[in-house]
């Protein structure tokens, strides 16, 4: 089996929308989370989907997925007080109601990353089945230099080897769970994501190319890059291109 853990339990703080979380607001009347969720609904390679959400927001995400006919939605959780715990409540929620977790596979994915294809979901998929993860990247375009303690360059990045680690990210459920599961024990608390926490484990981690419109919408400017974007997108639709 294939799910999807979609993470939508964002405050929205660096987009400044005060009267919704960002994963809520909308573009042409369908909220951020629906536009991503619609993907992964209808892609060939996933069979459930789990969401993490912020608590006070369940029952409005349960009224959308309804409304919006979002039916491979099998779990809605609360998250917890980070995005490492959030990621763990959803993995927790598969895992009790999961009959083989060692061939369980769970791509973890932003909410506010509606710019994700089925084409990459398959992609990931598939490598993940073969290699035992996968990790959606883009190549880097622009310099990328580490700083030491005193904001100066200590080191510039070959970048054709850097990478921009996005989402989603694949694990079987036996993997990804088991160190979560060990992290809580030993108190580790500086994942980001996913490849961080295996890489911090020790887990040899193989890369799927994606889309590099692929963000993450975390700033105004973020949303307007998507709304070009999906008109964009839909415009090609309309005139056959």
């Amino acid at each position: 089996m294939n799910i999807a853990l979609i993470f939508a339990g964002g405050t929205g703080k660096r987009l400044n929308s005060r009267t919704r979380p960002k994963q809520f607001l909308e573009l042409n009347g369908k909220p951020i989370i629906i536009h991503t969720l619609e993907y992964f609904e209808t892609s060939k390679d996933i069979d459930a989907i789990c969401v993490v959400c912020l608590k006070g927001w369940i029952e409005f995400l349960n009224g959308l997925l309804e409304k919006f006919r979002i039916t491979k939605v099998r779990w809605v959780v609360p998250g917890g007080e980070t995005g490492q715990d959030s990621i763990f409540c959803g993995l927790q929620a598969i895992h009790e109601s999961c009959e083989n977790a060692e061939d369980t596979l769970v791509l973890m994915h932003d909410g506010v990353r509606p710019l994700i294809d089925t084409e990459t979901i398959s992609d990931v998929v598939s490598c993940a089945r073969q290699n035992g993860n996968a990790i959606v990247v883009t190549s880097a375009y622009e310099t990328i230099i580490t700083v030491d303690e005193n904001e100066q360059v200590d080191a510039v990045v070959d970048r054709t080897r850097a990478k921009l680690a996005r989402s989603p990210q694949a694990f079987f459920l036996s993997d990804i769970y088991g160190a979560h599961v060990k992290a809580r024990k030993e108190g580790y608390t500086g994942a980001i994501d996913s490849a961080t926490l295996m890489n911090y484990y020790g887990m040899k981690l193989f890369t799927v190319e994606g889309p590099i419109e692929n963000i993450k919408i975390t700033s105004p400017s973020d949303f307007y890059i998507f709304r070009a974007i999906y008109e964009a997108r839909e415009n090609s639709q309309i005139w056959g291109l």
